[in-house]
């Protein structure tokens, strides 16, 4: 018997403007013991069969047709109460985006011993020991002291990680998981697919994993389904879909895939997605980039420096300033960026990346050090005007595009939002333009100018974000985990922007990326932290082939090395 059987699924989303079918007729199985991948583009109807499955859909969506059943019990007809005992108990969800997932008004500490408890029934005191012993296993160092802290206090990937402790509680049979390693550092992102691969065997769990990143799909899977826009496109064996598929659009996507072996001139496009969104105009990506935006005064060498930079965090209150207790995120590091080169920062989840990108934006006061842009320390400006000036030409795209927009503002009005502020256009028409031309770019359509945040994917929302970083025509554009929440499709093409943007208008970029394989694609030179440290600091070539930090050697060997997927038709720089 089939430990899950999905058959014959239709969900639908009825509105105003007519019935949208998100899943169309999908079938799909899984046993115990064995992990099923589903992968496709953002709006294909991954994450909303996860969640049917779950019994989490949003109104007004609904399962119009097919049939869930959970170890041989048809599960999508239960009434709620039912549904909410099989929830977390039998069925545990590994969701996409950690920071919504979790309560920000209560300690890691109260959320996994309060599903603990009542899934389990263990009492307080053993409750709390499995749940110190579940961070521990998803790799959060000094669990007995971090389980007392709340989600903000964590990182991106240690956010994560409680998630996915979190799923784990009450020993499920099922496990769905929504983008598990979206936040992951390669280290962690072993660690976790190790800690699934073995709960799976072990436990005889089965697994339903979501994701974009063909890196997870070859580590963990056994088999692959493939959606497009709601369609079961193909299905069969990891290693047959990664390494001879057969639908066109599978062909599409594989090819897609950023290499961590070689260094492309270009990412390929996906013929079959472009094909049938018929996106053969080209758009004059200078245009909105000219005039008084670029105005800006020159700079003799570096564009950005920072020298010896220190960040510490209270890590404990007390009413005296002596008594408090603080933790260093970033611990006295130098480095530059040279006009018109893409500078990456590799480096575990919590190294102090993100800090470092948050006290060159001026959103972080560093303790001590220097942030230069030209010769300027920005550190020493008081007046906000005067820090108004460099703002304008530094945008940020931030890891977590879900609580970097305005739930209450249409799209439209958020990539205008910058333009309006810094006064870039002479009329409402002009703004308008700007803004949707850029949606075009990024892949959204004009339509999107009308809808709101919560009315896109995890991914389409982080295009958003980087539709509006672009809006103020930035010199220097810093790219925190831009792609981490987007398909290998669209991050091809967002890459390939990023690219033809740094090509033709000389831009300079600080790239965070915990993605080796699109490190290298993008950057010309990479440091590696760790811990708040610099470890080096190498040409980009020279560290994927030599590194000579033994940290740096670590994480390239923990890299998925994807050596089934096909090099045909990829245009490697140099060659």
């Amino acid at each position: 018997m089939d430990l899950l059987n999905i058959n014959g699924l239709e969900i639908e989303f009825p509105s105003r403007h007519g019935t949208v079918k998100a899943v169309k007729g999908v079938s799909l199985t899984v046993q115990p013991g064995e992990v099923l991948g589903v992968v496709g583009e953002s709006g294909a109807g991954k994450s909303t069969i996860g969640n049917a499955v779950i019994g989490l859909l949003e109104a007004p969506g609904r399962v119009s047709g097919g049939e869930i059943f959970l170890n041989g019990e048809q599960i999508n007809n239960l009434s709620d109460e039912g549904i909410r005992k099989i929830r977390g108990r039998r069925i545990g969800m590994i969701f996409q985006d950690p920071l919504t997932s979790l309560d920000p008004l209560q300690t890691i500490e109260q959320q996994l011993v309060e599903t603990i408890e009542l899934h389990l029934k263990l009492g307080a005191a053993k409750s709390f020991e499995r749940a110190v012993d579940l961070l521990r296993q998803v790799g959060i160092p000094d669990p007995e002291n971090r389980i007392k802290h709340y989600p903000h206090q964590f990182s991106g990937g240690m956010r994560q990680r409680v998630v996915i402790a979190l799923a784990l509680c009450a020993e499920p049979e099922v496990i769905i998981a929504d983008e598990p390693t979206t936040a992951l550092d390669v280290s962690i992102q072993a660690q976790i697919l190790e800690l699934m691969r073995r709960l799976c065997k072990d436990k005889q769990v089965g697994m339903l994993i979501i994701t974009h990143d063909m890196g997870v799909i070859a580590e963990i899977t056994d088999r692959v389904a493939v959606m497009y826009r709601g369609d079961l496109v193909e299905e069969g064996t990891t290693a047959k879909i990664l390494g001879d598929p057969d639908h066109p659009y599978t062909k599409s996507l594989i090819s897609a895939v950023p290499r961590p072996d070689v260094r492309l001139h270009r990412f390929p496009m996906v013929d079959y997605i472009e094909k049938e969104e018929d996106r053969k105009k080209t758009m004059d990506i200078s245009t909105h980039w000219l005039g008084q935006a670029r105005d800006f005064d020159a700079v003799e060498g570096p564009l950005v420096s920072v020298e010896n930079l220190v960040m510490k965090f209270v890590a404990k209150e007390a009413l005296l300033k002596r008594n408090r207790k603080f933790f260093t995120a970033v611990d006295g590091i130098s480095f530059d960026i040279k006009q018109g080169e893409v500078f990456g920062l590799v480096g575990e989840s919590g190294s102090g990346k993100s800090t470092v990108a948050r006290m060159i934006c001026g959103l972080y006061t560093p303790a001590s050090g220097a942030v230069n842009f030209g010769d300027t320390d920005l550190t020493k400006i008081k007046s906000e005007k005067e820090m108004d000036y460099y703002r304008r030409q530094m945008q940020m795209i931030f890891q977590d595009p879900f609580s970097s927009l305005n739930g209450r503002m249409k799209v439209m009005d958020i990539v205008a939002e910058p333009i309006r502020f810094h006064k870039l256009a002479s009329s409402n028409a002009e703004v308008e333009s700007i803004v949707l031309d850029l949606l075009e770019h990024v892949g959204l359509g004009r339509q999107a100018a009308l809808r709101f945040p919560h009315e896109f994917s995890g991914g389409q929302r982080q295009r958003i974000s980087i539709a509006r970083a672009l809006a103020t025509r930035p010199r220097f554009l810093i790219c925190d985990e831009p792609t981490s929440a987007l398909d290998v499709s669209i991050q091809a093409q967002i890459l390939n922007l990023l690219k033809d943007l740094q090509e033709e208008l000389g831009l300079t970029m600080l790239f965070i990326s915990h993605d080796l394989p699109v490190i290298r694609q993008m950057c010309d030179r990479v440091g590696v932290m760790r811990a708040g440290k610099l470890e080096e600091v190498s040409e980009t070539e020279a560290l994927f082939t030599n590194p000579t930090a033994t940290y740096t050697q670590e994480l390239l060997a923990l890299m998925p090395r994807l050596d089934t997927l096909s090099h045909e038709g990829l245009e490697v720089e140099g060659a």
